[in-house]
């Protein structure tokens, strides 16, 4: 460039067309971006529950009996970690509970979050879906929904 050329900047015309630009591919890549993070919270979901089940295996070996939740957390050594013994753990919330023959945990989607399915596992080690899960799902409900594996 000469030494005496004037450069005058963007135009708002233009500074407007880009920033529309840029607005439009947003747009279409946040809804890719909500269904990849729905994902990745189910399949933290997913190996969460398979934790649990294996804590609570661990558990009954030692103790002759399934735990609640809370009580493989709190056990010396814990069985899980606090995270996922307080019950809530990437948008889903975790139940579990048991007798000294069986045990069943849930994992549920928090209220108005990006996951869609709700799971849930039994001593067997089969991971289940289901939209009817809950979090207060019993033992035998579970074990009549499909394998999520």
């Amino acid at each position: 460039m000469p030494e005496n050329a004037n450069f005058k900047g963007f135009t708002l015309v233009e500074i407007m067309l880009v920033t529309a630009v840029l607005g439009v591919l947003a747009s279409l890549a946040l809804p890719g971006l909500t269904r990849v993070k729905a994902r990745a919270n189910e399949s933290a979901a997913r190996a969460a529950l398979k934790t649990i089940a294996s804590a609570q295996l661990s558990y009954r070996v030692t103790h002759q009996t399934y735990a609640e939740l809370g009580d493989l957390g709190n056990d010396t050594p814990p069985y899980i970690d606090d995270n996922l013994a307080s019950g809530v753990k990437n948008n889903y919330d975790f139940t579990s509970s048991g007798d000294a023959n069986s045990f069943v945990a849930a994992a549920v989607p928090s209220s108005n979050t990006t996951p869609i399915r709700s799971f849930c596992i039994t001593e067997d080690g089969v991971l289940r879906t289901s939209p009817a899960i809950t979090s207060d799902i019993g033992h035998d409900d579970c074990q009549g929904y499909v394998s999520a594996e």
